[in-house]
């Protein structure tokens, strides 16, 4: 099939095709297409149906430019969450459970996201969607309401893939880059208890080892180098792409000290004035927690608000962030340094799964039985690149 554009609106030429014509992964449903809404389609597909059977739980994913913004499964909201998501006193299905999460996760960086979830699509979860700005949706089937109500989003425009569940991908895969052709083996790994290879010190609880489970199956469709943070069934910080793992951690890091603060009662207790859109209110709750708000920016989110504007204090953060606990760290490959760990540990960070092949691993257990933390080797790497 012929697509709207490449990458880049200037590639003019880009098509689309099966491998092989008798079996289609993906099928388009509503709307025309981009190459990185495919990339992002097949990787997010991926990812959801893994998490599926990783956890046992309904998943879903908010991709953006080939990486997660967020992931999540399904597991239930505390009331606080709720409000921070925006969902307060909605019953939730499932499936909608699982998009809330993952989409509540970063939402600045959902914004104009590609959402995959492991299910089939219901009226809750499709409701939920048309009223977020985001591009389109990969699931396994849709209820017929459901379908309707995707496709009127964006004027008809909202990009609806169904994906086959039963697809088994070719063994090998092939890359062209600049004049060059490259065969390898697909990474067919499925990520399991299996892979926790050995818990060198402490004990996994089952809601870590659902954390964890979840964030390395979200590492390995993020590309690299990058490191996560889960915690409640969802991912909380991923950080993707940087050149110095060190970097993933603090960038990780800060996204689920911003997470966790969405939760604190000055940030809920923001009472917006009437017509204030929900993404203006989304975003003007992340600036407010960052606290650099320019001259200008400080009197536009006066006119926002209803109430007076309460700056919240350094203070009040770090008596905050003082109970984000119980968290889950994973890695794409091995933690060299243990910077990483000092890091980690500001972040509430109880549980680490990593390769464990540095040559400074003595190092890392070291570090991991100083701040308490249980660290599982897995001997697993998930580049993606």
């Amino acid at each position: 099939m012929d697509l709207k554009y490449g990458v880049n609106p200037h590639q003019r030429f880009v098509r689309a095709e099966p491998i092989d014509p008798a079996t289609r992964p993906v099928e388009v449903l509503n709307g025309r297409t981009s190459f990185i809404n495919w990339l992002d389609a097949l990787n997010a597909w991926q990812l959801v149906r893994e998490a599926r059977a990783a956890t046992g739980l309904p998943a879903a994913a908010s991709f953006k430019h080939v990486s997660p913004s967020g992931a999540a499964v399904a597991t239930p909201l505390t009331e606080a969450q709720a409000q921070a998501y925006e969902v307060a006193g909605r019953e939730l299905t499932p499936a909608a459970l699982a998009y809330v999460r993952a989409r509540g996760a970063d939402p600045k960086c959902s914004f104009g996201d590609f959402a995959a979830i492991s299910e089939r699509v219901d009226v809750e979860t499709a409701r939920f969607l048309k009223g977020v700005v985001s591009d389109g949706i990969v699931a396994p089937g849709y209820e017929p309401e459901a379908l309707e109500i995707l496709k009127s989003k964006k004027k008809g425009a909202f990009i609806v893939m169904q994906a086959d569940p039963a697809f088994d991908a070719p063994a090998e895969e092939t890359r062209e880059i600049f004049g060059m052709r490259f065969t390898q083996d697909r990474n067919a790994h499925q990520v399991s208890e299996a892979d926790f290879k050995e818990v060198v010190c402490g004990e996994l609880t089952p809601e870590a080892k659902r954390d964890l489970l979840l964030g390395l199956v979200a590492i390995k469709y993020t590309q690299s180098n990058s490191v996560g943070y889960a915690l409640d069934g969802q991912m909380i910080g991923i950080g993707a792409g940087q050149q110095s793992r060190v970097d993933c951690t603090r960038l990780a890091g800060a996204k689920a000290d911003l997470w966790y603060l969405r939760t604190h009662p000055k940030v809920l207790g923001l009472a917006f004035r009437d017509g204030v859109k929900k993404q203006e209110r989304i975003n003007w709750r992340v600036r407010y927690i960052e606290g650099d708000l320019t001259a200008s920016e400080t009197e536009a989110l006066r006119d926002a608000l209803a109430g007076t504007l309460d700056p919240l204090t350094d203070d009040e953060r770090r008596e905050w962030l003082a109970g984000l606990d119980g968290v889950s760290l994973v890695s794409d490959a091995f933690i060299p340094f243990r910077d990483n760990i000092d890091h980690a540990q500001k972040h509430g960070v109880r549980f680490l799964a990593e390769h464990g092949g540095s040559a400074r691993r003595d190092e890392i257990e070291a570090a991991c039985r100083e701040y308490g933390i249980t660290l599982v080797r897995t001997e697993l790497r998930l580049f993606h690149h």
